[in-house]
């Protein structure tokens, strides 16, 4: 499951089973990027608000379809395979179209996502590559062509939230050897202005 030792649902004491209670899903199911987190329960914590405010927040204005899918993206640029099948999977789920879901999964692994998005979106992915892959080449530029495209600096700041958290999130599951084993696919807290509703659906 993981290169490390873990504490089960079963086995938690009070204070993790409060915390697991709050991200579990169906018959108890701790997904294992927060499992890993159970020797630290207040990492999972952190990790959990970061996650759910950076990703499924209602004060965004990104679309939440976009920022699942800079996620399915940026964990594929990382080749973090556990990541991209969660999040395709909950990107399929929101698109509800399995054609628009296979071309945009084959436009991934052909490099070929300036084809699928219109402009505005794809810059967004551009903006994407360049953090994941060469942050120091950045420059105030970079900013400036995302608001000239037609981002807000709200929603700029929420493309590079989303980029950074996968990132972490990324060298979480690369890092402590975090497999799909036991998982539910897909599942994410509801978009709410509740940052304390961390319920996995």
């Amino acid at each position: 499951m993981f290169w490390i030792n873990h504490i089960s649902y079963e086995e938690a004491d009070a204070t993790l089973k409060k915390i697991y209670n709050r991200v579990k899903g169906p018959e108890n199911n701790i997904d294992n990027i927060l499992m890993v987190h159970s020797l630290r329960p207040h990492t999972l914590k952190g990790h959990m608000a970061l996650y759910k405010n950076v990703l499924h927040n209602t004060n965004n204005t990104l679309p939440t379809w976009y920022l699942e899918a800079l996620g399915v993206y940026v964990s594929f640029l990382n080749q973090c395979d556990y990541c991209v099948d969660h999040h395709f999977e909950g990107l399929q789920k929101l698109w509800k179209d399995d054609e628009k879901s296979a071309n945009f999964y084959k436009a991934l692994q052909e490099n070929s996502l300036q084809s699928f998005f219109e402009k505005k979106w794809f810059k967004g992915f551009a903006y994407a590559n360049m953090l994941t892959l060469n942050p120091r080449k950045l420059s105030q530029n970079d900013t400036s062509h995302l608001r000239d495209i037609g981002f807000s600096d709200g929603e700029i700041l929420e493309i590079n939230q989303v980029v950074s958290y996968f990132n972490y999130a990324n060298r979480t599951v690369l890092g402590l050897g975090v497999n799909t084993e036991g998982d539910l696919l897909g599942l994410s807290p509801n978009n709410s202005d509740d940052p304390d509703n961390w319920t996995h659906q």
